[in-house]
C-alpha cells in the first residue's frame, strides 16, 4: 500500500531542463570542455558535483577549481529558476490531490539545496512537503538510492510503501535500487532510454495522473 508520494523536481516540478542544457554548456565551454547541448543529456538526474567531476575526468582543465564550476552553475542556476522558472504542467493539481488524500509527501532532488530552496519558492509549493530533501547530504547522488531511502526515513514510511514521481533515467534507476514503485515521466529528450522500462509505470505529464493509477499499484 502506497502511504508515502515522493517528488524529483527539475523536470518535474518546475520546467528548469532547459536551464541546465544551456547553463552546463556555457559554463563547461568557457573551461574548454567541447559539450554540446544533447550531451548535457549524458549527466542527467546526476548531482552537480558529479556532473562537474563526469566532465573534469574526460576534459581536464586547469583555469579554474572545480568548486567554482560548481558554483557558477548553481549560481546561474537560481538565477534562472528566479527570473524564468514555471511549473510544470498539472503540478498543483496533482499535489492537492495527494495532500487532501492524506498522503505523505517529500521531495528528492539531485540539486543543491540553494536551488531546491529558490524552486520552492518561486513555485509557491512548501506547505505541500513533509520532507524536502538533497542528495547533497548523500555520499553518492542518483543513481545510488541513498537520497530516496533517507528520504523514506525521513517521512517514517517503509521504502516498499513509497510511489516515487521521476522523469530521468538515472533517478528511475535510484528509486527502483530503493525498492519503491516508481512512476516515470520521461523528458522528452531522453524518453527513448531503455532504464524507462524498469518503472512501474509511464504518464506523458502529471496532468495524466489520478488516483484510480495510484491505486493500482
Amino acid at each position: 500500500m502506497i502511504k508515502a508520494v515522493i517528488f524529483d523536481m527539475d523536470g518535474l516540478l518546475i520546467d528548469s531542463e532547459p536551464f541546465w542544457t544551456d547553463v552546463e554548456t556555457k559554463v563547461f565551454r568557457s573551461v574548454g570542455v567541447p559539450i554540446t547541448p544533447s550531451m548535457t543529456k549524458q549527466t542527467m538526474g546526476l548531482r552537480t558535483d558529479e556532473v562537474v567531476e563526469y566532465w573534469y575526468k574526460r576534459y581536464p582543465w586547469k583555469n579554474k577549481k572545480n568548486k567554482e564550476v560548481l558554483d557558477e552553475i548553481t549560481e546561474n542556476i537560481v538565477f534562472l529558476v528566479n527570473q524564468k522558472g514555471e511549473e510544470m504542467d498539472g503540478v498543483t493539481t496533482v499535489l492537492k490531490l495527494l495532500k487532501k488524500q492524506g498522503f505523505l509527501i517529500g521531495l528528492a532532488s539531485s540539486s543543491y539545496k540553494t536551488v531546491i530552496d529558490a524552486v520552492i519558492r518561486k513555485l509557491n509549493i512548501n506547505n505541500f512537503f513533509d520532507v524536502v530533501y538533497s542528495a547533497e547530504n548523500e555520499e553518492f547522488g542518483k543513481p545510488h538510492p541513498g537520497v530516496y531511502i533517507t528520504t523514506s526515513k525521513k517521512l517514517h514510511v517503509e521504502p516498499e510503501n513509497c510511489l516515487v514521481f521521476e522523469d530521468s533515467p538515472n533517478g528511475v534507476v535510484a528509486a527502483k535500487a530503493a525498492k519503491m514503485t516508481c512512476l516515470a515521466i520521461p523528458e522528452k529528450f531522453v524518453k527513448s532510454d531503455k532504464r524507462f522500462l524498469i518503472a512501474d509505470a509511464m504518464l506523458r505529464s502529471l496532468k495524466e495522473f489520478n488516483l484510480s493509477i495510484l491505486k493500482s499499484f
